[in-house]
């Protein structure tokens, strides 16, 4: 459990961040801190985000004791974090030696200064004197799991306070910086003794011995910052120098007026910008969506050159890799509430074309073929070769995603789509979202295989969404998305030529756009796409349909454990009508316009009592598609264990890290699921659909430069928009909103399908 709330109390300002650990050393617990975008491979592995100096650490030792819970008794005690300003509190009564100590334990990290981090402890007693002994400084002694990523520098002391370590990853050779300073207090007045500094390998710190009275209270507040080489917005050249001066400004202020500073930000640029109020007997589901948006601020880099990790920077699993959950499960968001945040993410694909081309060209394809795992954008694919022990063959098993697992190249284009269509932002149409597009189609042409029986191409040998279905033929998802990116792609040549002839002859140059228009037209319609059988159900794969089927129901349990293969092996599971996360289903969700009611339903019935929801992406795609079907108590339970994925009771995976989708994933339950915010054919849709238990909903989001404030009461739905003019669709029926106004219509009580 100490590692979940290490993960769950995580702090960051998407710059860097550093897991909920103690000050004090704590057994199994995982004291990591992560700057994002600093990767590093060491021999024989791929490349991760190494775990940086710890820089939060103190040994504390009253009256020669060392401070360890388990050790005396351990009253009132209290650790929260409060989402609002991101500010970590653990406070606590330690009786020992006959001795009451009151401690408290207070820090955050600045989203004012990205470099800054600030902790202080408060130590006092009301019965008792103490004599106070803390060394605290920066402990480079981490590593990844027992892997050491960084090559120790110079150590350094300036002016008798401000103590330095600098670091080097030993691959990439990314330089780090790390300061720190220290200030002591007796009651409020400030202590001029300087520490005791010792120095050791990889470690620097500052001792301090202090005698406290009965009744006093002494304060140590400790000034942290980390300063990278790859740094966007720093002159390289003397890191050590900028970075020491930086905290020397900061050190002008104290602990509170940099709190408040770093607190102004996120009311201003998080909790004011995209506010979410749901009024409901349950709080429960107020907290969920407060805790997703706060970590997407935590863990979402501001630098083009950066993306989100599958688990961002909270902890080491998935080595701070990059997948398509940013683009399906965590863009949405950004795109309606932070459209230049969405945009920052997306620019990352443009940069990462490079390791797209790099890896179509080793797999004999054209065009860009998105890599399954992303870290730098130019380093193309990262993903490892080789997973954990076969259970039946004892042989490792060999991770195939990162070679047959292509939809992610649909993916990109998807949110590039759904982007411009949000916010009409034709720069980046025209810099950098064309481009992607055209790259796109020429990979899903190059991958093409001909069918001289049927006439027509298919798309063999993949993994869909389904990762339980190795080498698949013709995954519906796989084969549909890659039809549709060549239909963009062809609009957009057309486009180009009429309206941005210019444009076109570059592009033309750059992608040889004649010969692959003509390539896409020849094939485009010719393109397998599985078709609904006799009873409405579209084949996931060419085999899906005839594998054999077995009852799912004790593995259908949201514990994160895949208890499916304590029993079989993937190669086993593949041979069965068993899917992991939502793969057909998704399918509908993204294209609803593709598909009638019935075949939606159809297909629902289907694969859903099939799927083992071991993916924490899968939950939130259900909750959102039985809304749609009016399947009102599957949508709320899908939903509640979405919810639950990181806040639930449960351990799961969240030691290694928080599951960044699942919190994209409760914002598009919430709006896009029981808001019934949608973008279908290029047009907002507004046709909200909420649980029994909720009163209301309000909501705000942008479209096309116009910030819209939404607010569902039963059967009433008011849009206010704050700038130009917008137009929505609600059932079928067209609405415009005029500038800077505000109209209200009538929400349908529709009654519940479910049986």
């Amino acid at each position: 459990m100490i590692n979940k709330m290490e993960t769950l109390m995580f702090q960051g300002n998407g710059y860097f961040g550093m897991r909920a650990a103690a000050e004090e050393h704590q057994l199994n617990e995982r004291r990591n801190m992560f700057v994002s975008g600093t990767f590093d491979a060491f021999p024989s592995e791929v490349t991760e985000l190494p775990s940086l100096p710890d820089l939060i650490n103190m040994e504390i030792k009253i009256d020669g004791q060392a401070l360890c819970l388990r050790d005396g008794q351990v009253e009132n005690y209290h650790k929260y974090l409060n989402m609002k300003n991101g500010e970590l509190i653990r406070e606590f009564d330690w009786i020992i030696n006959h001795k009451r100590i009151n401690f408290k334990f207070s820090r955050f990290i600045s989203m004012q200064d990205k470099h800054l981090m600030v902790s202080k402890v408060e130590i006092g007693s009301d019965r008792d004197d103490l004599n106070i002994k803390i060394r605290s400084g920066i402990d480079g002694q981490q590593s990844n799991s027992e892997t050491q990523h960084l090559m120790e520098g110079d150590k350094r002391l300036y002016e008798g306070t401000f103590i330095q370590l600098k670091e080097e990853t030993q691959q990439s050779h990314i330089k780090f910086v790390f300061n720190v300073r220290h200030r002591a207090y007796i009651d409020e007045v400030l202590l001029n003794n300087k520490p005791f500094i010792k120095m050791g390998r990889r470690q620097i710190f500052g001792n301090y011995d202090v005698d406290l009275n009965k009744g006093q209270k002494f304060t140590l507040v400790k000034y942290a910052n980390v300063y990278t080489s790859i740094d966007s917005d720093v002159d390289n050249n003397d890191l050590a120098e900028l970075s020491v001066n930086a905290l020397k400004k900061n050190c002008l202020s104290n602990y509170q007026e940099l709190l408040q500073k770093s607190e102004k930000i996120w009311n201003k640029d998080i909790w004011q910008k995209n506010y979410v109020e749901i009024d409901s007997d349950d709080i429960n589901p107020q907290v969920a969506i407060n805790f997703a948006r706060y970590q997407m601020a935590a863990n979402t880099p501001r630098d083009p050159r950066m993306n989100i990790g599958a688990k961002g920077i909270t902890g080491e699993g998935y080595k701070g890799h990059t997948f398509w959950d940013t683009e399906i499960f965590m863009l949405p968001y950004y795109i309606f509430t932070m459209p230049n945040v969405a945009r920052n993410l997306l620019k990352y694909r443009y940069l990462g074309l490079e390791g797209a081309h790099k890896k179509a060209q080793f797999n004999d394809y054209d065009g860009s073929q998105f890599p399954w795992e992303a870290a730098w954008p130019s380093d193309g694919e990262t993903a490892p070769l080789w997973g954990s022990a076969d259970i039946v063959t004892g042989e490792p098993m060999k991770i195939w995603s990162g070679f047959i697992e292509q939809h992610v190249t649909s993916d990109v284009v998807i949110a590039t789509m759904e982007y411009l269509s949000a916010t009409d932002d034709q720069k980046f149409a025209e810099d950098m979202g064309y481009e992607i597009i055209l790259d796109a189609a020429k990979f899903w042409t190059s991958r093409l295989e001909y069918d001289q029986d049927h006439d027509r191409y298919e798309i063999t040998d993949v993994i869909g969404p389904d990762e339980y279905k190795e080498h698949a033929d013709n995954n519906a998802f796989t084969n549909y998305t890659a039809q549709w990116c060549i239909q963009k792609a062809i609009k957009v040549v057309n486009l180009l030529k009429e309206d941005h002839p210019d444009l076109y002859v570059k592009l033309d140059d750059k992608l040889n756009l004649v010969g692959a228009y003509e390539d896409w037209v020849s094939k485009v319609n010719k393109i397998y796409l599985p078709q609904p059988n006799a009873d409405g159900v579209i084949p996931e794969d060419d085999k899906y349909l005839s594998k054999p089927i077995i009852d799912l129901s004790k593995y259908k349990l949201n514990n994160q454990i895949s208890n499916i293969f304590k029993d079989y092996n993937l190669s086993q599971v593949n041979d069965m009508q068993i899917t992991k996360q939502a793969d057909v289903l998704l399918l509908i969700y993204l294209f609803e316009n593709m598909f009638d009611d019935d075949i939606k339903r159809s297909n629902w019935e289907y694969y859903e009592p099939k799927t083992t929801h071991d993916s924490s992406l899968s939950l939130s795609t259900h909750a959102i598609l039985a809304n749609d079907l009016k399947l009102d108590e599957s949508a709320y339970n899908f939903y509640e264990m979405a919810c639950e994925t990181d806040l639930g009771v449960h351990i799961g995976k969240s030691v290694q890290g928080l599951h960044m989708a699942a919190c994209g994933g409760i914002w598009n339950m919430t709006i896009e699921g029981f808001g019934g915010v949608r973008i279908t054919n290029g047009k907002l849709r507004i046709e909200p659909h909420l649980p029994a238990t909720w009163r209301n909903l309000k909501f705000q989001i942008n479209w096309q430069g116009s910030l819209l404030k939404v607010c569902v009461v039963n059967d009433k739905m008011s849009v206010e928009v704050v700038g130009d003019s917008i137009e929505f669709v609600n059932q079928n029926q067209d609405y415009q909103v005029p500038a800077n106004s505000r109209i209200e219509i009538e929400v349908p009580v529709e009654e519940t399908v479910e049986r």
